[in-house]
């Protein structure tokens, strides 16, 4: 009886743990302002901006985060430009589409990242997204 006391105890306690964690992450992604999550997540963006078909799914089962009658665009935070760039690229040639990629941007410094997808690609279409937080305000 005492050991299933302890082990019953023993899982109420690694809840507790797991919770807490759990608790730290959100806090973590709070604006403390005004107890708000800072910027949402890149499928917000795509559920806000995509005006197409949305997480299309491609016969190797990759998705196209949004496929409109134009364009194969790829949603990506500005750090991730580079992948934002293959994955754009990748699903044009699948589709038949042209290549976009939706930017979303938080601040001034970002401008460089969309410098570089013009660098390297003048046919990709840019779309800059303004960082947004859970109240829709900009970043």
């Amino acid at each position: 009886m005492i050991k299933l006391i302890k082990f019953i105890f023993f899982i109420a306690v690694s809840i507790l743990v797991m919770f807490s964690v759990t608790d730290i992450e959100n806090i973590s992604k709070t604006s403390y302002a005004n107890s708000i999550p800072v910027k949402m997540h890149e499928k917000d963006y795509v559920n806000q901006y995509c005006e197409g078909i949305k997480e299309y799914m491609l016969p190797d089962k990759t998705r196209v985060d949004c496929l409109t009658e134009e364009y194969a665009i790829e949603f990506d935070y500005a750090k991730k430009w580079a992948e934002s760039i293959g994955q754009s690229l990748y699903y044009a040639k699948k589709t038949g589409k042209k290549p976009a990629v939706a930017i979303i941007t938080s601040k001034p410094e970002d401008e460089k990242y969309i410098q570089r997808i013009k660098d390297v690609d003048k046919d990709i279409t840019i779309f800059e997204i303004p960082a947004i937080n859970y109240n829709n305000e900009n970043i």
